[in-house]
């Protein structure tokens, strides 16, 4: 093994990912190690990949917008599919917009309480 490669137990750990999750991703093709009998080995593009995996799903999207996502990092997408990914960005943020003014209203409303609550508590 050379050093720019990782094991599967390797990778898991670098990525702070469960072993299922790593195998899932490899069943759905987003992850492709190489294989050598039975062990896996990831190099810089499936270390790349998993970045751009983890990524994707920090921004809250699906698996299969995040495979259209890959093929477009690597230069595999035609127009028309970055074209989809920037109108699949704006819906993105448009949700994440929504859930933070939600989050923020939340937060609002919980300090409102509390304070009410540490007010009660001071009489």
């Amino acid at each position: 093994m050379t050093s720019d490669r990782l094991t599967f137990k390797e990778m898991c750990a670098a990525f702070d990912v469960t072993p299922r999750t790593l195998r899932y991703y490899e069943y759905i093709e987003l992850l492709q190690p190489d294989r050598e009998g039975r062990s896996r080995f990831y190099g810089p593009r499936e270390r790349a990949r998993m970045k751009l995996i983890l990524r994707g799903r920090k921004f809250g999207f699906q698996l299969e917008d995040i495979r259209q996502w890959l093929l477009i990092y690597e230069n595999e997408g035609n127009e028309a599919q970055m074209r989809a990914w920037i109108d699949l960005a704006d819906q993105q943020l448009g949700q994440l917009a929504e859930d933070k003014a939600q989050l923020e209203e939340a937060m609002a409303e919980l300090q409102k309480l509390r304070d009410t609550t540490e007010a009660s508590l001071n009489q």
